[in-house]
C-alpha cells in the first residue's frame, strides 16, 4: 500500500479567528486548527465520509475520470494518526459508476461501506444502493443490492441495533423521499413509501438520534423551493414534521457532541460557495454559520468524527485547482 505524506494547505487557529461566530446560546467558536490534503490521486477525487473503528481512521470516498464518469471506484484510506494515510482498499465496479461512498460501524462490530450504482442501460440511467462489509477495512464481501431500484438510500445511520436512512428518487420517481430501516445492515424493509414533505426534489439527507430517541433528519431540497428542511420524528419514525430552513444547503451531515449542541455540515450556496459548519438550533429550525472550511468551487460531501476533544471533518473541494480529498480538525468552544 502507499503511503500518502499530507500536504498543509492552511495556517494555525489564530489566522482563521475571524471566521467563528460569536458565543452566543448554545452556540460557541468554531476554530480551524488544521486543514490538510490527504488523497487527489485520481482527476476528480470527491464525496467523502469519515469513521474511527479499531482505534483507526477510516476516510472514504468515490474517485474517477470525472465528477460522473463511468469509471467510479470508491476509495478506502486509512490511517493510525490522521496524518499519514495510505489505501487500504478500492472497491470498483466493472458496469456501474460507483458514488457516495458512506461508512459506518455496524452492532456487531464491522465496517459496513455502502454507496450507489449507477448503471447507464438502454432504457436510460439508473441508480441501485448497495453495501459491502468488512472486518479490517482491506477485505470486502461482494456488493449486496439493498433498497430498490431508482431510490438512493444516501446515507445509513445506526440507533438502538437498526439502521435507518432516507432513500431519494431519480429518474421517473425523482420528487419521492422513503425512508428504509434494517436490523443488519443487508436487508432493508420500507418504513415510509413517500414521505410527505414539501418541495419538488428532496434528495440527500443526514438523520440523528437522540438519547431520548427523537430523530432529526437534515434534508437537502431542490427544485421548489430550493432550502432545506429539518425533520423531527419519534418512534417507531413514520411519522415526520418538517420546518423550512430558508437557507439552500447540500451534502448535509450533522453530530451531536458530548455537550448536546449540534453541528452540520452543509455546502452553502450563498455569496461563495463552500463547505461549511453550522450549528444547528432544533427547536427553531435554524442553521447558523459557524466556520467556513478552505473550500470552493465543487466542494461539500462530509464526514465528522469527534475524537480527542476535537471535531474531524473529511470533505472534498476544488479551490486549489483540482478536486481533492482534505481533513480538518477544528477546536469548539463552548
Amino acid at each position: 500500500m502507499l503511503a500518502f505524506l499530507l500536504v498543509p494547505v492552511v495556517g494555525n487557529a489564530a489566522d482563521n479567528s475571524s471566521s467563528a461566530i460569536p458565543n452566543t446560546g448554545n452556540q460557541g467558536k468554531a476554530v480551524l486548527v488544521d486543514a490538510q490534503r490527504i488523497w487527489d490521486a485520481a482527476p476528480h477525487n470527491a464525496f467523502t465520509d469519515l469513521v474511527r473503528f479499531k482505534d483507526r481512521w477510516y476516510c472514504v470516498f468515490r474517485e474517477g475520470s470525472g465528477h460522473v464518469s463511468p469509471d467510479g471506484a470508491l476509495r478506502v484510506l486509512t490511517s493510525t494518526d490522521a496524518v499519514h494515510w495510505e489505501s487500504a482498499a478500492l472497491v470498483t465496479s466493472e458496469d456501474s459508476d460507483l458514488r457516495d461512498a458512506k461508512i459506518t460501524v455496524t452492532p456487531d462490530n464491522r465496517l459496513l461501506l455502502a454507496g450507489a450504482e449507477a448503471i447507464q442501460t438502454p432504457t436510460g440511467r439508473h441508480h441501485q444502493s448497495a453495501v459491502w462489509f468488512s472486518e479490517d477495512g482491506s477485505t470486502w464481501t461482494a456488493k449486496h443490492k439493498v433498497g430498490t431500484l431508482d431510490n438512493w438510500l444516501w446515507r445509513i445511520t445506526w440507533h438502538n441495533g437498526h439502521a435507518y436512512g432516507f432513500g431519494y428518487g431519480t429518474g421517473d420517481k425523482q420528487g419521492d423521499l422513503s425512508l428504509f430501516h434494517s436490523e443488519d445492515g443487508n436487508d432493508f424493509e420500507t418504513l415510509i413509501e413517500k414521505v410527505d414533505v414539501a418541495g419538488t426534489y428532496p434528495n440527500e439527507s443526514s438523520v440523528l438520534f437522540l438519547p431520548d430517541d427523537t430523530a432529526y433528519c437534515l434534508l437537502r431540497q431542490d427544485g421548489t423551493p430550493n432550502s432545506g428542511n429539518l425533520g423531527t420524528s419519534q418512534p417507531p419514525y413514520t411519522e415526520w414534521n418538517w420546518k423550512s430552513l430558508d437557507k439552500r444547503i447540500g451534502g448535509p451531515e450533522m453530530i451531536r457532541l458530548p455537550d448536546g449542541r449540534i453541528i452540520a455540515a452543509v455546502r452553502l450556496y450563498d455569496k461563495k460557495v463552500r463547505t461549511s459548519l453550522c450549528w444547528l438550533d432544533p427547536q427553531a429550525g435554524r442553521l447558523t454559520e459557524a466556520l467556513a472550511l478552505p473550500s470552493g468551487g465543487d466542494t461539500s460531501y462530509a464526514g465528522m468524527v469527534w475524537h480527542d476533544d476535537h471535531l474531524w471533518v473529511s470533505y472534498y473541494s476544488s479551490h486549489e485547482g483540482k478536486t481533492s480529498i482534505y481533513l480538518a480538525k477544528v477546536r469548539l468552544a463552548p
